[in-house]
């Protein structure tokens, strides 16, 4: 088994200290994006005449066969190999001989793993946005199919006011897009190019940085070569995004998760994302959305490994930050799962309108309509507010309806009543009533799925 640096020393490393610091077994997955970086990097060192275009040439060809074996899965990684730069170096020179050992001229594994790492994020971010936005389509379609349903509304947990169904759907889409924007942000910053930074102060090789990065597609190119190997902000910011996300997954998944008790009875959550108990027959426990839920914990634990890991370290490169891996991976690969569930959760996702009829007539809702009725006559806010008020304990204590008090009982509250206010004790009247930006009226609920069929439309 070959290293890099083995000349150094004048005996093998102890086969435990191996087993604790090789890092092939999660890096593998980097084995794509090393190869990708290798051949910009050979194809410059060939252009600038640091080693000869023929050799340039074989670096390139014996590297695009690595490529095609891992991209069919036909590579073999060796699990005694430190790392992958190591496995990608071992596997070159059996397909080219000696001239391998010129690939890694100009260049250390600290900045080459800042590339590696780099070109990761910016296939599996760009990713996780798309799935975003599949979600998003999955949550208009599923408010659009149900644009007419009108659903009660809580604060504390209770009982507040009745929106459309499909105007609480929007504040997930709405929770999704600042979700993307600050996903695309993080890209901004990974969009930078590390290689050449060698171990920390340059080279003093003729290389052309800027040529590797047109070459890899990057828009620009880091300036400071200490900060090019020790920086891991980017992966900080890009965790921190999914972190915020998967809260957001959490909350959807609670108020799905009520809503489908029997207590609630709004919706039916499709059997293939649920499971039945092993004691009791009738159960149809919502797993998928509480597993969500839970996996969201591991989004804020990888966010925190990687802060603490982060936060003592002296520049430049230390070994610690081999270690900002598992989490990164860790953090893409749940949050690709669970926005391709809830996908395909709200595809399936089912209302149950006539339970919902029975939820939404309960006077309670609206008081603020009653109220906005006294100010339109000119109440002060306060007085309309304290009316309403003593309206509603009254009514409680007596066992007696709002829409059931005379207009003699009505202005005896406040002689701005007329008969006319029991028409909006009415959960569509409700709904149309509201006037303001942003509402839940129907006219402007309907024109933001529109406006986001086409916005997504577009992405998707």
């Amino acid at each position: 088994m070959s290293k890099f640096w083995g000349s150094r020393f004048e005996k093998s490393t102890d086969k435990l200290a191996d087993n604790f610091s090789f890092s092939i077994s999660y890096d593998c997955r980097l084995g794509l994006y090393d190869v990708i970086g290798s051949i910009a990097h050979a194809k410059m060192l060939g252009e600038k005449k640091i080693i000869s275009k023929k050799e340039s040439a074989q670096l390139i060809s014996g590297l695009k066969k690595i490529g095609k074996k891992i991209e069919n899965g036909n590579f073999q990684y060796d699990v005694n190999a430190e790392d992958i730069h190591t496995n990608i170096q071992q596997e070159l020179k059996q397909i080219i001989g000696p001239i391998a050992d010129k690939l890694h001229t100009a260049r250390s594994r600290n900045d080459l793993i800042a590339l590696d790492i780099r070109l990761y994020c910016l296939i599996e971010f760009t990713l996780i946005i798309d799935l975003i936005a599949k979600l998003q389509k999955s949550i208009i379609d599923f408010a659009e199919k149900n644009k007419d349903i009108i659903i009660p509304a809580y604060t504390h947990l209770q009982s507040a006011q009745v929106v459309l169904l499909a105007h609480h759907m929007l504040a997930y889409v709405e929770m999704l897009e600042r979700d993307k924007e600050r996903i695309q942000d993080a890209l901004n910053r990974i969009d930078a190019m590390p290689l050449g930074s060698c171990a920390l102060s340059g080279t003093s090789l003729p290389i052309d940085r800027s040529f590797v990065s047109k070459y890899l597609g990057f828009s620009k190119t880091t300036q400071n070569s200490i900060d090019s190997v020790s920086d891991r902000d980017f992966i900080i910011e890009a965790i921190s995004s999914l972190s915020i996300l998967g809260m957001h997954f959490s909350r959807f998944s609670e108020d799905l998760i009520i809503w489908a008790t029997k207590e609630f009875n709004f919706i039916d959550i499709d059997s293939s994302m649920c499971t039945g108990s092993s004691i009791m027959p009738h159960k149809k426990n919502p797993d998928i959305l509480e597993l969500i839920r839970g996996e969201t914990a591991g989004l804020y634990a990888n966010l925190n490994n990687i802060l603490v890991l982060t936060k003592g370290l002296p520049l430049t490169y230390n070994r610690d930050l081999q270690l900002d891996k598992p989490p990164l991976f860790n953090s893409v690969e749940k949050t690709k799962i669970m926005t391709a569930l809830l996908t395909k959760l709200f595809r399936t996702l089912k209302v149950k309108k006539e339970s919902l009829k029975n939820h939404i007539y309960d006077e309670c809702f609206f008081t603020v309509d009653i109220m906005e009725y006294l100010i339109k006559k000119g109440v002060p806010y306060r007085l309309a507010h304290d009316t309403v008020g003593k309206m509603v304990r009254t009514c409680l204590d007596k066992g007696k309806s709002l829409k059931a008090l005379s207009l003699d009982e009505l202005q005896k509250y406040n002689k701005k009543f007329n008969e006319d206010v029991k028409e909006l004790i009415d959960p569509y009247q409700s709904v149309k009533n509201k006037q303001s930006l942003g509402s839940t009226n129907p006219k402007m609920v309907n024109a933001q799925i529109k406006k986001w069929k086409k916005v997504l439309n577009v992405r998707i």
